[in-house]
């Protein structure tokens, strides 16, 4: 505590906890961690977990794990110190599960990973949660005997981190940042995996990659796939067949694997999956059933598309698999596309691969191009390819364009809430419409990762994901930048502005984010966003952002026409930007009396103007009248003084 106690807030998490960067610990989920001094209750049981930029966190997770469950790893708090954000939480009792190298006895399973296990994934269900992290290297038990802890699963995408073998096939086919939140059922067949790996002493299939790995499960089911000729346990057995069913309807729930006895006895009989007498060549391997040959045109979308023209599909489920009924619903859709015409619209040639495959596996994720993906997946997708992946990108906002997460759910409404989804597909199209500088793409990905830091080059050395922390790191950037040059608000602090808005500021300010471009007053554009974000948020003096904006506003201070009122205004603003207070600059440059009054004078001035033109004009067009009379009125004064010089003559020679 002593050590705390001379830290500025600003180094401290919540107030409270300070991360130790000299010391490091083991990572977590791939992610760097460090020790943590509680400087309020001196707890020792922490660790601070680095989160990453480009990969955000999970929010939903963050909050329902606000109150802890005991037997989880939950986040005590979080926050960005510096141009870094720390997750502070507790830290793992023991060594992981994966240590011991020996098989575990069934009585141990039930006791300390089963029913431990099995109560944290209850409890996660009634949070409307789920963990998507369970494996051998993020479980933890404090010794022999105890009960298991599930480690975290809040700083990365859901189940970003999992290994194919402990996901089911149509959460492995997936980008691994794009699995999506997925079910608790999904949580049981990993918990199911783990119960198998620690029943045999050792992970199986070790020998194959992730894509063979769901390859064979598709072609034996998962149970066959992972024990082989070995032999468990038999109450272990019969639960460990029911946790990994293909469907997730047929799995136990938590509540029920809390009961091993009637969990094995309730196991739900599954139709195995129809194999077929003769195999179909796709993507280099053979699909001897339906699940297997939408694996193959997933991964492999352009031999797919050949294979659906030259009706190889249809005719191998007619004959060779036998399941007239698909083979109808298959040729249906090739029928449907050949009429549409535009044989080189390569979406609609997309969209039917992509239907096809939904008709092969209901249980299968998105498929758009070789991108496989869950809606819910999409966000943090955004984060991940907007600057590493350009062709992803092009492929998700295909997705959003055309709203295809509608049209995936239409074929499988019966296993997903169409009407959310179709409402969600057309938001996410909607928001991707909007044009201008804080529009677009951009600002939907922030929109979706709402604990996504502001990713503007001008933050790079901090860490901001509220729109209360944008002002004070703008502020901060001030001092390294060229004021007169680069703009506070670039796309990205648009973009940000614009979807981290309260719903009460978003009309009002939206509108001139999105005129930013076009406005030849950017600039002043830029002071009245900012102004009211000052305004609003209730912030102090921001004095170097000030003159960064004060820099900005030449274009602003030349529309103005008079001199004398120009020099007086640039040296109030001068004046006003030294306190710090955007709103009162905002309010000196619109001054619409001063606007107007500076507009009357120089129609005034362009009035008088255009009098002494005219006078000019006149001037220059009578010039030969003029010389006409001039010349006549001199010869009309020379006659008459030569008159007068002789009359005088005269009469000097007469009074002689």
């Amino acid at each position: 505590m002593a050590e705390t106690a001379g830290r500025p807030d600003s180094e401290l998490i919540a107030g409270q906890y300070a991360v130790e960067e000299g010391r490091r610990l083991l990572p977590v989920a791939g992610l760097p961690a460090f020790g943590v001094i509680d400087g309020q209750g001196g707890r020792t049981d922490l660790m601070a977990i680095q989160l990453s930029r480009q990969v955000p966190a999970r929010p939903r997770a963050f909050q329902a794990l606000t109150t802890p469950i005991e037997g989880l790893l939950t986040p005590v708090a979080y926050g960005p110190v510096g141009d870094a954000c720390y997750a502070i939480c507790v830290a793992p009792p023991g060594p992981a599960v994966q240590a011991r190298a020996r098989a575990w006895p069934e009585a141990e399973l039930l006791d300390c990973v089963l029913r431990p296990a099995a109560r944290v994934l209850e409890q996660l269900q009634a949070r409307a949660c789920t963990h998507r992290g369970i494996r051998p290297d993020n479980v933890f038990q404090s010794g022999p005997g105890e009960p298991v802890v599930l480690g975290t699963a809040w700083t990365a995408p859901p189940a970003m981190a999992q290994p194919a073998l402990f996901e089911p096939p149509y959460s492995a086919m997936c980008l691994p940042v794009g699995r999506g939140d997925g079910s608790i059922a999904d949580d049981v067949y990993s918990l199911g995996v783990l119960l198998l790996c620690l029943a045999l002493g050792h992970v199986p299939l070790g020998q194959l990659d992730d894509a063979a790995i769901s390859r064979r499960k598709l072609e034996v089911g998962t149970y066959a796939a992972l024990t082989g000729d070995a032999r468990l346990p038999p109450i272990i057995g019969d639960l460990v067949r029911g946790m990994l069913a293909e469907d997730p309807e047929h799995r136990p729930t938590p509540t029920l694997l809390l009961d091993p006895g009637t969990a094995r006895s309730r196991r739900v009989a599954a139709r195995p999956p129809r194999r077929a007498q003769r195999s179909i060549a796709l993507a280099g391997g053979e699909a001897w059933d339906s699940r297997s040959l939408a694996l193959a045109m997933a991964s492999a979308p352009d031999q797919a598309l050949n294979a659906l023209r030259s009706g190889a599909v249809e005719q191998w489920l007619r004959r060779g698999l036998g399941d007239a009924q698909l083979a109808a619903r298959v040729e249906e859709l090739v029928r449907h596309r050949a009429q549409d015409g535009l044989p080189e619209d390569g979406n609609a040639e997309a969209r039917l691969v992509m239907r096809t495959i939904t008709l092969l596996d209901p249980l299968a994720p998105l498929c758009w191009r070789g991108t496989v993906l869950w809606p819910d997946g999409i966000g943090p997708m955004l984060a991940v390819a907007q600057d590493s992946d350009p062709e992803q990108m092009v492929r998700i906002e295909e997705v959003l364009v055309h709203e295809e997460v509608s049209n995936w759910a239409a074929l499988r409404s019966d296993r997903c809430d169409f009407a959310v989804l179709r409402v969600e597909a057309r938001q996410q199209h909607s928001w991707l419409q909007q044009r201008g500088q804080g529009s677009g793409v951009v600002r939907l990905c922030y929109l979706l990762n709402p604990l996504m830091p502001c990713a503007s080059p001008l933050l790079r050395d901090r860490w901001v994901t509220r729109l209360a922390e944008l002002l004070p790191a703008l502020e901060a950037a001030a001092g390294r930048v060229d004021r007169r040059v680069i703009s506070p608000v670039d796309a990205h602090v648009s973009a940000f502005i614009s979807a981290r808005l309260e719903r009460r500021m978003d009309k009002e300010i939206s509108d001139q984010l999105g005129a930013a471009d076009a406005d030849s007053a950017a600039s002043l554009s830029q002071l009245r966003i900012l102004a009211q974000l000052q305004s609003r948020l209730h912030l102090g003096p921001l004095r170097e952002l000030a003159a960064w904006l004060a820099a900005q506003t030449g274009s602003v201070l030349a529309t103005w026409r008079n001199r004398v009122r120009r020099a007086a205004i640039e040296a109030q603003l001068r004046v006003l930007t030294e306190a710090g207070y955007l709103a009162p600059m905002l309010l000196l440059l619109e001054d619409p009396a001063s606007r107007g009054a500076d507009a009357h004078e120089a129609l005034q001035a362009g009035q008088e103007v255009a009098r002494i033109d005219a006078e000019l004009v006149h001037i220059a067009g009578g010039a030969e009248e003029r010389a006409t009379t001039a010349s006549r009125v001199g010869q009309e004064i020379a006659a008459g003084t030569g008159l007068a010089a002789l009359a005088i003559s005269l009469a000097l020679a007469a009074l002689g």
